[in-house]
């Protein structure tokens, strides 16, 4: 699968440059990518972040810096927002629906929102493509 937005360098940086900063187990395939700093007091190596890592981390960082969005933004609302940035730049619905590994298109679509004007700019981009093929525009 493609990376998105320069990801694949992310990725590569980190498993490069600081996965192995959390512990002398970031070769065993069964290490977690993203560990916490937490070491497990059984095996001393790093545990995997909770299910509420992201959340509580999101949490901190939208009190720091966003304090009128406090409580507002969660990992899902996040991800909502990046299925409809992604469509609305363009990218076909499906591979929309693919990315967020969705079984049906119309799980997709619920994900989706988009500005009240789309469907007249859509509409306008499309004529306006269709007139400059026939040398109208």
């Amino acid at each position: 699968m493609p990376a998105i937005n320069s990801m694949d360098i992310l990725m590569d940086w980190w498993l490069a440059d600081v996965r192995h900063r959390f512990g002398d187990d970031y070769a065993d395939p069964d290490a977690p990518m993203f560990p916490s700093e937490r070491r497990d007091p059984y095996t001393g190596f790093c545990r995997r972040a909770g299910d509420d890592a992201l959340r509580s981390g999101l949490k901190g960082a939208v009190d720091a810096f966003l304090p009128s969005w406090s409580g507002r933004p969660t990992p899902h609302v996040l991800r909502h927002f990046c299925a409809s940035s992604l469509y609305l730049q363009g990218v076909d619905l499906k591979a929309v629906q693919e990315l967020l590994g969705h079984e049906w298109l119309s799980t997709t679509t619920r994900y989706i929102n988009v500005r009240d004007n789309h469907i007249e700019q859509t509409w306008v981009a499309a004529n306006q493509r269709v007139a400059s093929r026939l040398g109208l525009g």
